[in-house]
């Protein structure tokens, strides 16, 4: 959960910092500087049996100031340009109380990651490796799909190597934003956090909505399911009749210090190992050829296929990822930048690649390009990823002379969802930051 959490008490209510005057107490830079930070932690429990498996880290700026209460702190960081700073500073803090109060493997700490400051993540490599001597606790990183839609191919890249390194991965606030569910395969979330509103407010077709994606998803994966903001008995029989086998809120703990001792925890929570499908350089055609039979047509039929594919992320809506690459810019045509722009409206995420792109190539569509001499610029690939829809047309082109609809390509179509997600990854890993150098150009 993000730092300014309803679970947070103090970002909840005004505070009485906030009447005072903007020198009472140490400004931003110097906070962050100085490290002037203090952390709380939230514990998270078992359902079933009510016993804690593990604590949220929150953090605080300097007590009794203006910028004590956690929104205020990372706004003043934001409007100064050092959240990337702040944010690692608080994840110091907080791993460093937590070995103060001698938190130990069962029990896992978890700890945020702001969405605009996710290349910081891999500061916590060094203090994975840093050494035996000292017993550690399992960690997990909380992320939203901002962070993941901001910055995908860094942050894919931290994910990663901090994979390597044992730590864990959740997906925070589930269901604020529907963009969360397309994107939890990406992430591969060890635990999905369901937002404090899905056990807080009455069912709907939204939250039904919700609640089958992340089954979906936590049946396919493994992944554990924790509802935030339980509140009462009443919203706990809900939590648990969602599918979520651990707990967070005031039913079960206010953000407090560390007690010592330490309660008796119910068990350790599974890690996911780090992927063994390592991205080897191959591309999309590439992977699916070495396991599919490949046929041969005219880009006639690809476009009808391709047409189709869109057509199925357009219905599945907002839940739903689409990457494309074109070969080459100026095959992005005016009539197929109103289509995508459509697709940007409707889903959670699109991306196009290609020879010329700019990295904002229209509103709301992300750009990535590539070298003429790439092997992806040979393919022509559409890649389609939601809950429930899971689709991938890969084609190699045959550099024919003659008209355009009659150029031939090798393909393959696959529904298969497990390949389907490496190659969406695969992509994922070419996309350009949000707001990149080129994110103002024209596309060639």
């Amino acid at each position: 959960m993000s730092s300014s959490s309803r679970e947070d008490p103090l970002s909840e209510r005004p505070s009485r910092a906030r009447g005072r005057r903007p020198d009472d107490g140490p400004g931003i830079t110097e906070v962050v500087e100085r490290e002037i930070l203090s952390s709380l932690f939230q514990p998270i429990v078992e359902l079933s049996t009510r016993r804690v498996v593990g604590y949220e880290a929150l953090s605080r700026g300097p007590r009794g100031t203006p910028l004590e209460p956690p929104d205020r702190l990372f706004a003043e960081a934001r409007g100064a340009g050092l959240v990337a700073e702040l944010d690692a500073a608080c994840r110091r803090r907080a791993l460093a109380t937590a070995l103060e109060a001698e938190l130990r493997s069962p029990l896992t700490l978890f700890l945020n990651a702001e969405p605009d400051a996710t290349v910081t993540l891999d500061s916590l490599e060094a203090w994975c490796r840093d050494g035996d001597a000292e017993p550690r606790p399992p960690v997990i990183v909380e992320l939203t799909e901002r962070a993941l839609t901001e910055r995908p191919a860094e942050l894919l890249g931290a994910l990663a190597r901090l994979r390597r390194s044992g730590w864990g991965i959740a997906i925070d606030d589930v269901g604020a934003d529907r963009r969360s569910l397309a994107l939890m395969p990406f992430l591969r979330p060890d635990v999905i956090k369901l937002d404090l509103r899905i056990v807080q407010s009455r069912p709907s077709d939204e939250i039904a909505g919700v609640v089958t994606a992340v089954s979906a998803e936590a049946e396919r994966s493994g992944a554990t399911v924790l509802a935030e903001g339980v509140e009462t008995e009443e919203q706990l029989l809900t939590a648990l009749g969602m599918g979520a086998e651990l707990g967070q809120g005031w039913l079960f703990g206010r953000p407090a210090p560390l007690s010592s001792p330490l309660p008796a925890t119910g068990r350790r929570l599974h890690l996911s190992p780090a992927s063994e499908a390592e991205d080897d350089g191959s591309t999309p055609f590439e992977l699916v050829s070495a396991s599919r039979t490949i046929r041969h047509s005219s880009k006639r039929l690809l476009l009808k296929i391709s047409r189709l594919l869109e057509e199925q992320a357009l219905a599945a809506g907002e839940a739903t990822v689409v990457l494309t690459t074109f070969q080459d810019a100026r095959r992005f045509t005016a009539a197929m930048a109103g289509r995508y722009a459509r697709l940007a409206q409707a889903t959670a995420f699109v991306g196009v690649i290609g020879t010329g792109f700019a990295s904002t190539p229209i509103a709301g569509v992300r750009g990535a390009t590539l070298d003429h001499d790439e092997r992806l610029a040979e393919e022509w690939n559409l890649i389609v990823l939601g809950p429930y829809l899971a689709a991938a047309l890969v084609a190699r082109d045959h550099r024919d002379d003659g008209p355009d609809l009659d150029r031939r390509f090798d393909y393959a179509l696959t529904y298969d969802r497990e390949l389907v997600v490496r190659l969406a990854t695969h992509l994922m890993h070419r996309v350009a930051p949000a707001g990149g150098p080129q994110s103002a150009a024209a596309v060639g």
